[in-house]
């Protein structure tokens, strides 16, 4: 029997029953679906490696820009800064590198961010439509609902049998469901002026037990469905679009009509607690992500508090400035791991960051300008100490010319550097000159003959020496002997120079025996060889001396910069892994030796220094 044709009336229970219909569903969600969704996020997407993976993102956006989502649109906005500001920061780190002036910088155009800006303006142009749209459509639904409540209200005053009118009845009602979208401000207002008139309605209607019994059959199915569609969103990995989901499940619950009284808060009860699984991933989810973004403003922070205090009166030096740009620079490169901080800090704390480098960069810009004019007066002050040497070089006056050069070699000593284009340049122009004059110093003094003889013969005596000495010998005895052999040796003065290769290859190889057999120290060893090579290099004049002695210098400045760098990188390192555990334990090990080596050079300048002190 089809229930409209019915005009049997329904009981008193009945009737509370379909009057109470739309209290049940205002009761299912607090929030409307449209305002829900205004503060959804999406979920991280992947960065974008280039400006150009940026665009092409935006490009896709741009074709359904209505449908895009808020969030990845701004995701994409500040991932296109972040690669720009890094490009400009480079070219201005290369810019102030090459010597130029920070305050001379002019960016080059950027036509990727001409791009970017036209696609931003098309997107910002579609959803513009499309709010405008939705804003209008608001209104209309409006107007539609309240006419709907106008033809309610005239069904249930206008004194007509309430079963004849029944059939209107549901088309308004399937009218009012069929409007969705109404502004904010009136739902509430809306949503209960239709639950009086549809609760008078029914108050009038007297509908028979058979088609009650129908409609809260169906509408109990509808609702069992829903609920089970609700539970199974609880294992939704993506817990964003649970949520979306869920409110459409309320939407569809709340306009389906009421169940039989008994089953009413059964069924509405299994909804709720999916609902409440749903909503309580969705909140967690967020939770997690503003906990997150938090930590990363931390970790930013802390970084920006590392630049800016940065001690600039504590580098007064080129390996100093470089050292403390290698860690800013680290610093930056840490920086671009960590993700985003929360949105109302992020621009903030960037800007924090880039102004603390480009105070750094400023200051190194303007440290190196004055450095460089330091290293033009140098290279002025060390021509003309080339020009004084290159006067002296053809002078026979032997002593006074050699007083002469050497004092400007201790002078030359004491000017700072140049320019590392010009560095090995001077440098060899001055030494040339000092090597010119001492050669010919010594072509014209080379009456030591008969004592280089002797010598000669006093080093193979101390060979002899040392080759007699027996494995059996105690060894700290041999130990002590082989220490007083090659004090004994170093003591003895030079000898024929066509000898001097032979016995020098002799010495050194039962020198080398000796300390394998004995495990004398490497150092000492070393120091030794050291030590005879200084007394051969003497025999070539005191110019050969200061040559060694500024090669040495070299060496230790650079081995003293790759020991800084070491101990930099140390400070990056954890151990917490056992491939950092590994790294660690070897840059140890290679800083413990380049300590050693370090002192064993300036032990090779002291050894020099003393040769240089004797000749004068």
């Amino acid at each position: 029997m089809d229930a409209h044709d019915t005009n049997q009336p329904l009981n008193q229970g009945e009737l509370e029953e379909e009057k109470k219909t739309v209290e049940v569903s205002e009761a299912i969600t607090e929030t409307p679906a449209e305002d829900v969704t205004a503060e959804v996020q999406p979920e991280a997407a992947p960065k974008p490696a280039t400006k150009e993976d940026v665009l092409n993102q935006l490009k896709e956006l741009a074709q359904d820009a209505e449908n895009a989502n808020k969030q990845e649109i701004d995701n994409l906005k500040q991932s296109f800064y972040k690669l720009h500001n890094a490009e400009l920061e480079a070219a201005k780190v290369q810019f102030t590198d090459s010597g130029g002036n920070i305050e001379d910088f002019v960016a080059e155009e950027d036509p990727t961010e001409e791009e970017f800006k036209r696609l931003m303006g098309v997107i910002k142009e579609k959803r513009s439509k499309q709010v405008a749209e939705l804003e209008r459509q608001k209104e209309e639904n409006l107007q539609v609902k309240l006419s709907i409540i106008e033809e309610l209200k005239e069904l249930v005053e206008s004194g007509d049998d309430a079963n004849k009118s029944y059939t209107e009845f549901k088309k308004l009602q399937q009218q009012w469901n069929d409007t969705k979208l109404v502004p904010q401000g009136k739902v509430n207002e809306l949503w209960k002026n239709y639950q009086l008139y549809v609760e008078k309605f029914y108050d009038l209607l007297k509908l028979n037990n058979e088609f009650r019994e129908y409609d809260f059959k169906k509408n109990l199915e509808i609702k069992t469905h829903l609920c089970e569609a609700a539970e199974k969103l609880a294992d939704e990995e993506d817990v964003v679009s649970a949520f979306h989901q869920l409110q459409k499940l309320h939407q569809e619950f709340r306009d389906t009509g009421p169940v039989a009284k008994e089953l009413r808060d059964e069924i509405w009860n299994r909804f709720k607690a999916a609902s409440t699984a749903v909503n309580r991933r969705h909140q967690q989810h967020f939770e997690s992500l503003k906990e997150a973004e938090q930590h990363n403003l931390d970790q930013k922070t802390v970084i920006c508090e590392i630049v800016e205090a940065i001690e600039y009166d504590e580098l007064k030096t080129f390996s100093a400035w470089e050292n403390k740009t290698q860690e800013v620079i680290a610093l930056q490169n840490k920086w671009k791991t960590i993700g985003f901080a929360p949105q109302k800090m992020n621009v903030k704390i960037f800007e924090r960051f880039r102004h603390a480098c480009d105070d750094f960069f400023k200051k190194k810009g303007e440290f190196f300008k004055s450095l460089k004019e330091g290293m033009n007066e140098n290279l002025e002050k060390k021509k003309a100490l080339c020009e004084k040497a290159e006067a002296l070089k053809d002078s026979t006056d032997w002593k006074v010319t050699a007083d002469a050069l050497t004092k400007l070699q201790k002078e030359w000593k004491t000017i700072g550097p140049v320019a590392k284009k010009h560095s090995d340049a001077i440098w060899k122009r001055f030494i040339t000159a000092c090597d010119y004059f001492f050669e010919q110093k010594n072509k014209a003094t080379s009456s030591q003959r008969s004592v280089e003889t002797e010598n000669m013969e006093k080093k193979k005596a101390l060979i002899e020496k040392l080759s007699a000495i027996d494995e059996s010998m105690d060894t700290e005895e041999a130990s002590t002997l082989v220490r007083d052999l090659m004090k004994e040796w170093n003591s003895i003065g030079h000898v024929p120079f066509k000898e001097k290769d032979k016995l020098y290859k002799q010495y050194h190889g039962i020198i080398d025996q000796l300390f394998d057999r004995f495990n004398i120290n490497a150092s000492n060893k070393k120091l030794s060889n050291f030590r005879s090579n200084i007394s051969n290099i003497q025999g070539s004049g005191t110019q050969s001396l200061y040559r060694e002695r500024e090669k040495l210098v070299r060496t230790y400045e650079n081995m003293k910069n790759e020991l800084q760098t070491y101990e930099n990188n140390l400070g990056f390192l954890t151990s917490t892994s056992k491939k950092g555990s590994s790294l660690l334990t070897e840059l140890n090990r290679k800083v413990d030796k380049l300590k050693a080596d370090l002192e064993l050079v300036l032990q090779k300048i002291k050894v020099i220094d003393e040769s240089i002190k004797a000749e004068e």
